[in-house]
């Protein structure tokens, strides 16, 4: 998996097997590039785009690309991500166990990596707290990227053209049932979310849950989130200013940034803008019950017109 942390290893020269050739051609070009078109794939390769078109489907089919049906463009599948999770030394999935538990040491929160799957944020890997009332997900879970924290992290990397076209027709509604307005509202989160060095929920994928991300990678190469999952109740102005550092700090273990690449904007050492006193996310306009306790999102996703939603009335045992 040295592609999926950054490394780019010479292409060799063309093998006997046309076919595995384009399948790895095919793995580089999206990985060095992100999503591409056909003939964009076809001109980076040098291979047909009839071949292309044969090998695209099969790859698809086992979930190593996938085509947005909207735009057309193809870009990496969850199977790549999965492979990283099901390799214990795997760089990516290594390099969060390592860094995870000492953010748990240090705040005894849930922490959790996740990828971009389309439109979806996928957890492929955590760390738990001991604390009783906690997140409760699984690996393999899915959130909707535009209203998870790990999802607006990674969202806020892509060009705002290509987010405008990911979400283009889509009703904008978060598992707890918060509206955004359209995806002008959504623009100017991700905008907000670039300009602080992190992302921010609280209340939008579950009731009672308070979540901060911050990007994998360098700037146009990130590849995952790291995120801090914590119940709202044990969230304060002041545990927010501490937690902000060491959440970048534990991003920058995870993928080292490549020499001479510059940090974002307003990042610097100690991390991310931190909040001044009693700056903390506002909560989500929506008629569930506000003292519920906290809820999961470990269960399946069902679909609705075919996207996935949590259910946001499934609730922790204290």
């Amino acid at each position: 998996m040295q592609a999926a942390i950054g490394y780019q290893p010479a292409r060799p020269a063309r093998a006997a097997s046309p076919g595995i050739s384009a399948v790895l051609d095919v793995l580089d070009v999206l990985d060095r590039d992100g999503p591409s078109t056909l003939a964009q794939l076809a001109r980076e390769t040098g291979t047909a785009k009839s071949t292309l078109h044969r090998v695209c489907s099969m790859m698809s089919e086992r979930g190593w690309v996938a085509r947005d049906p909207r735009s057309g463009y193809i870009e990496l599948g969850p199977r790549v991500a999965w492979l990283a999770r099901a390799t214990p030394l795997s760089p990516l999935t290594a390099g969060f166990h390592a860094v995870a538990r000492r953010l748990v040491a240090r705040h005894n929160e849930t922490t959790c990596l996740t990828v971009l799957d389309g439109s979806d944020s996928v957890f492929i890997a955590k760390e738990e707290t001991t604390h009783a009332v906690r997140l409760v997900t699984a690996v393999g879970s899915r959130l909707p990227a535009f209203a998870a924290a790990s999802g607006r992290a990674m969202l806020a990397d892509r060009p705002e053209r290509e987010v405008a076209a990911l979400y283009e027709g889509y009703e904008l509604v978060t598992p707890t049932g918060r509206r955004l307005e359209g995806l002008d509202e959504l623009a100017a989160i991700l905008r907000e979310t670039r300009r602080r060095g992190y992302a921010e929920n609280l209340d939008e994928t579950s009731l009672g849950l308070h979540c901060l991300a911050v990007p994998v990678g360098p700037p146009g190469r990130v590849v995952a989130a790291i995120t801090l999952c914590v119940p709202s109740g044990r969230m304060s102005a002041a545990r927010k200013r501490a937690m902000l550092p060491d959440l970048m700090r534990a991003a920058r273990d995870i993928v080292p940034r490549p020499q001479g690449v510059p940090l974002r904007d307003g990042e610097d050492v100690p991390g991310p803008e931190l909040p001044g006193n009693g700056d903390q996310a506002t909560p989500a306009k929506t008629e569930l019950n506000q003292s519920s306790k906290l809820a999961t999102i470990s269960a399946p996703i069902p679909r609705r017109g075919g996207r996935r939603w949590s259910d946001p009335n499934r609730k922790v045992a204290p």
